[in-house]
């Protein structure tokens, strides 16, 4: 698929309506790009930048500005502490720090103010498309973060893929209330909204009544959210009622619950889409917005991606929707590799050119991928069988007395795994016993496939996203 040379060359800029509003404070489209050529003129020539990702306007303006300008830019979260801002702002080499300035005492670059109130009518040449837009830093669950180099070619190739999917364009009006410094926040809900041409109100945070009052007021026709973002909204009927009125809700980052699923539909109206991707692709594969949509199934590729679905040996596995295999991606919306970490890199690819995610799943005979789940943790080989953590969490989360269920495999002298759940009971915790649950799971699926330990537990360890973090579980 042929990607434009420009992120935002096609764009009407003289469009009268509210391009972007982050807590109520917007800009229309020409004042957005004239505060953000501001940003530009200020960093033109610098090699990298940081920016203090705050769900704010200003970062919206400042990662605009990065991008006119051509300088790759580090989007750093505003939790971050001090050990890995230190290591994120050391391993890029940020020469500039766009936004508040990070706590005192922080070694760090020059601080450089961003006021969406300024304009600019500059103009600069329009970007390489291979040269580095964003350095996006993983989680480091397996270390260190490493800086994942996306070009200006990977973001428009994934979200062109993403608008032809979802029937995306500027007639929408996006709402979502996702952090700024991830792929779905920062790439999807703010650059995708620019670049289809759709306002975006951002709420700040994803709280119900801040999606309930953007599709009332605003008109809202997309949502974006998490699964414990649907969770919440589901929980509040008047809020998801209110999202009656919308075209495409769209849950990522984690796999939607069956029971979430079926509360949202039936309260608002719509199934939401699921989709999946990772810092290194950004979104690869969606249900469409005319596609069906299941409970845990991720969809088909989008458009300029190809996906492929291989055992140990490099075989592709049977379509049966069950067979389990490593996920491997190919397209224009793949990253370029890690940054200063050529090592890493190489790893990361098959010798024909495929990427490896590092993740399980199945595929069935109609193409659509369900996510199992990262094969270093939610992989699970117990008694010879292959089990998908996601799918024992599914099955949890279908019990009425369970609010949350992470699943794990722990070192067994006989089974060489054996399941073990962690859950957290609802406020009533009707019959959601361990052995209840264990008997519940065994009456959804394989016998071979229900937890051999349930541990009830006051919450699960997550991260900004609300990904469960299974490392610590594991500890």
């Amino acid at each position: 698929m042929a990607a434009p040379s420009s992120l935002f060359g096609a764009i009407d800029r003289s469009d009268d309506r509210v391009s972007v509003s982050v807590g109520g404070a917007g800009l229309r489209r020409g004042e957005l790009f004239a505060a953000a050529a501001a940003v530009a003129d200020r960093v033109h020539g610098a090699p990298v930048v940081a920016v203090h990702a705050e769900a704010t306007l200003s970062t919206v303006v400042a990662v605009l500005g990065c991008l006119l300008a051509g300088v790759p830019l580090v989007p750093v979260p505003p939790d971050s502490g001090p050990k890995e801002r230190a290591h994120v702002l050391r391993d890029s080499g940020a020469a500039l720090w766009l936004g508040n300035p990070p706590p005192d005492g922080d070694e760090r670059p020059e601080v450089v103010p961003v006021d969406p109130a300024a304009r600019s009518s500059s103009t600069w040449p329009v970007p390489a498309t291979d040269s580095t837009a964003m350095i996006m830093y993983t989680s480091g669950t397996t270390g260190s973060p490493k800086g994942a180099l996306i070009s200006h070619r990977a973001l428009a190739a994934g979200l062109d893929g993403l608008a032809e999917a979802w029937a995306w364009t500027a007639d929408d009006v996006l709402v979502h209330g996702l952090p700024l410094f991830h792929v779905h926040g920062l790439i999807l809900g703010v650059l995708g909204a620019v670049r289809v041409g759709s306002p975006l109100v951002h709420t700040e945070r994803p709280r119900p009544a801040g999606y309930a009052a953007a599709a009332t007021e605003h008109g809202g026709t997309m949502f974006f959210g998490v699964p414990t973002v649907w969770s919440r909204i589901a929980a509040e009927p008047a809020s998801a009622r209110a999202l009656s009125s919308a075209r495409l809700l769209v849950s990522g980052s984690a796999a939607l619950p069956p029971s979430v699923f079926r509360d949202v539909r039936e309260l608002t109206g719509h199934a939401p889409v699921e989709r999946y991707g990772m810092t290194e692709t950004m979104i690869t594969i969606a249900v469409r917005a005319d596609g069906e949509r299941r409970p845990g199934w991720v969809g088909v590729p989008i458009d300029g991606v190809r996906t492929r679905i291989v055992d140990d040996a490099g075989v592709a596995v049977a379509t049966d929707g069950e067979t389990i295999g490593d996920l491997q991606v190919q397209g224009d919306c793949v990253f370029d590799g890690y940054l200063r970490r050529p090592e890493e890199t190489a790893k990361s690819w098959t010798e024909d050119g495929w990427f490896r995610t590092g993740d399980a799943a199945v595929l069935d005979a109609a193409g659509y991928h369900r996510i199992v789940g990262r094969r270093s943790s939610d992989l699970i080989k117990t008694g010879g069988y292959r089990v998908g953590a996601g799918e024992v969490e599914a099955a949890l989360l279908d019990h009425p007395g369970v609010a949350e269920a992470a699943v794990v495999g722990l070192p067994d002298p006989d089974l060489g795994q054996r399941i073990v759940a962690f859950v957290v009971v609802e406020a009533d915790g009707a019959g959601a016993r361990a052995e209840q649950l264990i008997e519940h799971v065994a009456g959804q699926l394989s016998v071979h496939k229900r937890p051999r330990e349930v541990r009830l537990v006051d919450s699960l360890p997550r991260n900004a996203m609300g990904k469960v973090q299974k490392a610590r579980l594991l500890d």
